[in-house]
């Protein structure tokens, strides 16, 4: 069984990969046009498809989206049932369908045609209903599914994605669209946070745990423990003296260093590094992950500690 499952898989990428390379040699040219139609373009960018190729335009769409073209996705048969609404002169039409006779899709062509929208097709054949209507035709023609009935869409729909992802990659790198540009659109995900937060924005600030010099190592433990950061800060918000670390605690340890009769003050280091709330997130991160460290002390203008950053 197992024999025959790698055969399979085997078959499946070698039909992916050659339509793959298939698909580079027969669409650069179509897929520039399509770019600088929706660069000139005045309005937004609309996809629509039918069942499978439905699934596949909404994932365009969102994508065009996230890089800095603004788009929505339009089910077919709502379109025939009041939300054509949303379609506008100057928008630019992507219409999907593998045979380019879908049914709810060929019905839009006179609605269109009437509101004069640009249409960009992604079919897998060109001398099709839709692929005729089109300004232009994006040809994800296969040779067959990967499917081993050779019916069910597989290969068809990854071509389709491919020329979906390839147009917003060209108009990417026509907008200049950075790096900054993918965190304003995502403030929730993780390159989001990086770029457009600083330290201030996520440091913990309330119950820090602070000791004093003289604090027997035994009680650090259980302001450390407390504080659940890995670290002590010895002196207080306004006069930092030093800092305990996870680290410190082992290297006393090894060092032989008694918990009940050693003081913090003996323990701590005295020139910790700090840094300023204003810190982009990202640079504060790339500091911590170069020094290895899991925490910092974050410090205000007059030098007094205004939080503690701490990453996992």
């Amino acid at each position: 069984m197992a024999d025959k499952a790698d055969e399979i898989l085997t078959t499946m990428f070698d039909v992916y990969q050659a339509a793959l390379r298939d698909l580079h040699g027969r669409c650069d040219r179509s897929l520039q046009q399509a770019r600088d139609m929706i660069l000139s373009a005045q309005g937004s960018v609309i996809v629509c498809g039918m069942g499978k190729s439905g699934l596949v335009g909404r994932k365009i769409s969102a994508t065009l989206s996230s890089t800095g073209t603004p788009s929505v996705f339009l089910h077919p048969a709502e379109a025939m049932h009041g939300d054509l609404g949303i379609v506008r002169k100057g928008d630019v039409m992507i219409l999907i369908s593998y045979s380019g006779e879908t049914e709810e899709i060929v019905r839009l062509l006179p609605a269109l045609r009437r509101l004069e929208v640009k249409i960009i097709a992604i079919v897998g054949q060109v001398n099709s209903s839709l692929g005729k209507a089109a300004s232009i035709c994006l040809d994800a023609a296969v040779d067959k599914e990967a499917c081993p009935l050779n019916l069910a869409p597989t290969t068809s729909t990854l071509t389709t994605l491919v020329l979906g992802d390839a147009l917003a990659i060209l108009l990417m790198r026509e907008r200049g669209f950075q790096s900054v540009d993918f965190a304003a659109t995502h403030p929730g995900g993780k390159l989001g946070k990086k770029l457009l937060n600083t330290v201030g924005d996520v440091m913990r600030t309330h119950e820090l745990p602070f000791a004093s010099a003289d604090m027997p190592m035994t009680d650090v433990i259980l302001k450390m423990t407390e504080g659940r950061l890995g670290l002590a800060l010895i002196g207080a918000p306004d006069k930092l003296q030093g800092i305990i670390t996870d680290g410190d605690l082992r290297r006393m340890l090894v060092e032989g260093g008694s918990l009940s009769d050693t003081k913090a003050g003996q323990v701590m280091n005295p020139a910790p590094q700090t840094i300023p709330s204003d810190m982009p997130l990202g640079a504060a991160e790339e500091l911590m992950t170069e020094a290895r460290i899991q925490c910092l002390v974050v410090t205000d203008e007059a030098g007094a500690v205004a939080g503690v950053i701490q990453i996992f």
